[in-house]
């Protein structure tokens, strides 16, 4: 069995950026395990540009962005292992993985990085009714086909959910010559940034059908059409509203959820909102030793955050293998409500964090005109005001330390969002 003082499970943005912050911290043993042919993850088949305007001040392409962290990586001489497979993670962190060279191999690791990013929601998941004809595929398998393997999915097509990658992929699939007849999504509102609205759908003459989705599929073979149908607030379709498109191509872009299987091998405790694990300020789990960052902790909109808090797993586990854990560390939960959905961290340690924290979190619904309100058990601490918030861009709220110190019986704080 092979030692290493840190394992960093997924060679994506952030596993790549927590490794490159741990080397930095000092910790010299790192190894970064992928499964994939090559480092870079889910970048590699992002070609767009819009990628890295906060970490480096300009505008890069995914495979760009990734590039200068792979640099970064093999400058620091960390090693990494591609084409393998962790099959689990025990709690005393003792990695099981297997490839073609090594066979099934373990590696007992004094601290674990989990970074396994997310997976897309599949059409088994969505209960569409219809045949199972050829034609129909995620937005993410559609673009790796299309930008990595110089495949074109069909020529006629429909979109179901209007998440980042289905909007991204409109636009993709009409540069390529094909014809996008419709995006449908089910909620009141978009899933993905406004940005890509504008500039994936508007800017093509894409319609965008919001409280939509899908009714029938039809062809055995090939898709040959989609019935697409307004739904009510209880989100069942309307009788009488129903749109028929032929197409040969259904395209379903219907959300992102975190790969979480070996988090739950390992006994990492899953919040239900986000079903990312449930970390503290420190990005370490419940489980001593193993820390989470990026989409697999929660499904972030942009990469540029994902290296941020990448880095700072990075900076907590080398702290955690020099130090050990700090376990008398009296700890505060943060608590959301009122259309905050969740927060990542769900607990501070006051005495411990960073001077200044970064708290994420999404809402539940569009807001106009409303503001972010954090109170420090009763008190009203900062109200910030924002024109308009939805589920599809990340919000955040930074604490202080300093301030944090003014109230040594803080039991909770809580963020909610109310009429400005």
């Amino acid at each position: 069995m092979k030692n290493y003082d840190l394992v960093i499970v997924g060679g994506g943005p952030a596993g790549l950026a927590a490794a490159v912050s741990a080397r930095d911290a000092g910790i010299e043993s790192i190894l970064i395990i992928e499964r994939d042919k090559e480092l870079g993850g889910i970048l590699n088949q992002c070609i767009h540009n819009g990628f890295g305007l906060h970490t480096f001040q300009e505008e890069l392409t995914g495979p760009e962005y990734a590039s200068r962290f792979i640099a970064q990586v093999a400058e620091r001489g960390i090693a990494y292992k591609l084409n393998t497979m962790v099959m689990d993670i025990s709690s005393d962190k003792r990695v099981t993985a297997m490839n073609r060279e090594d066979g099934m191999f373990e590696i007992q690791a004094k601290a674990v990085i989990l970074a396994m990013g997310c997976r897309e929601r599949s059409r088994g998941a969505l209960n569409i009714p219809g045949f199972r004809p050829a034609g129909i595929f995620s937005a993410g398998t559609a673009q790796r086909l299309v930008n990595m393997e110089g495949y074109m999915p069909g020529r006629e097509v429909v979109i179901l959910g209007s998440g980042d990658i289905g909007l991204i992929m409109a636009r993709r699939m009409t540069l390529e010559g094909a014809k996008v007849k419709v995006v449908a999504e089910l909620m009141p509102y978009s899933g993905g940034l406004k940005r890509n609205i504008v500039q994936c759908l508007d800017d093509f003459g894409i319609p965008l059908k919001l409280s939509h989705t899908v009714v029938d599929i039809e062809g055995k073979k090939r898709v040959e059409a989609v019935t697409i149908a307004e739904v009510g607030p209880d989100r069942k379709p309307i009788p009488g509203t129903e749109e028929r498109y032929t197409c040969d191509t259904l395209l379903l872009s219907c959300g992102l959820i975190p790969e979480n299987e070996l988090s739950k091998s390992a006994g990492v405790t899953l919040n239900p909102v986000t079903s990312g694990p449930v970390v503290g300020d420190n990005l370490e789990t419940n489980v001593e030793g193993i820390f989470a960052c990026g989409n697999v902790l929660h499904v972030h909109d942009l990469v540029d955050y994902v290296s941020q808090e990448a880095a700072a797993a990075g900076r907590n586990a080398a702290q955690y293998i020099k130090n050990g854990a700090k376990t008398d560390a009296r700890t505060v939960e943060i608590l959301p409500v009122d259309g905050v959905r969740y927060t990542v961290p769900k607990f501070i340690r006051p005495q411990e964090m960073d001077d200044k924290l970064t708290v994420r979190f999404r809402v539940g619904g569009v807001y106009r005109n409303c503001s972010i309100a954090t109170y420090f058990d009763d008190e009203l601490i900062a109200r910030r005001k924002r024109p308009v918030m939805a589920p599809g861009e990340m919000e955040q709220v930074v604490l202080d330390k300093k301030k944090l110190g003014d109230y040594p019986n803080l039991n909770k704080i809580t963020i909610r969002i109310e009429e400005a």
